[in-house]
């Protein structure tokens, strides 16, 4: 299990064993959030990220595959700069039920991800976030939690878009 694995797990644990809060319960519940349960489905997610991972390479040999559904999640101002080419735009934001069930129905579909810190040399289309932070963290999970499991995440290392294997298209594509 890796660190992050492992701190996910222990965040997950101390929150549902704690039960702690800022305010008492009453002052604060929303059925519509739940905590615990995005952490239970963020350790789950971690775990089986661990087997879906893949090269350049083979995100390349992927996308050319029937039935794959290349999913760019970050804003639709720097996916049209720059993105892997075939990509559709589903921006973080915007991955929601309905917006799932429109452009991915099939929830066995293969989907494949990245984010802007898998590449280096094109920080205005790909800044770089925090590790912890990655995009692909945010969109992993939320795949994973609405069922989704034909997930790939490129892995690394990072990618010069004017030297990767992948073709880019936007404005700025090489």
């Amino acid at each position: 299990m890796t660190t992050i694995h492992r701190t996910v797990l222990a965040a997950a644990m101390l929150a549902l064993a704690t039960g702690a809060r800022a305010e008492s319960p009453d002052a604060i519940e929303n059925p519509a959030i739940d905590m615990p349960g995005y952490l239970r489905a963020a350790s789950a997610a971690a775990l089986y990220r661990d087997h879906h991972r893949v090269t350049e390479q083979e995100f390349a040999r992927l996308a050319h595959l029937p039935d794959t559904v290349i999913l760019d999640a970050r804003s639709r101002d720097k996916y049209d700069v720059l993105h892997v080419a075939g990509a559709i735009n589903l921006s973080f934001p915007d991955i929601a039920v309905a917006t799932l069930r429109q452009r991915i129905p099939d929830r066995s579909t293969r989907i494949l991800i990245y984010c802007n810190n898998n590449f280096v040399a094109a920080p205005d289309p790909f800044p770089t976030k925090l590790p912890a932070a990655s995009l692909n963290l945010s969109t992993y999970i939320a795949l994973y939690t609405y069922g989704y499991r034909n997930v790939w995440e490129l892995g690394g290392p990072p990618i010069d878009p004017v030297r990767s294997r992948l073709v880019f298209a936007g404005t700025a594509a090489p």
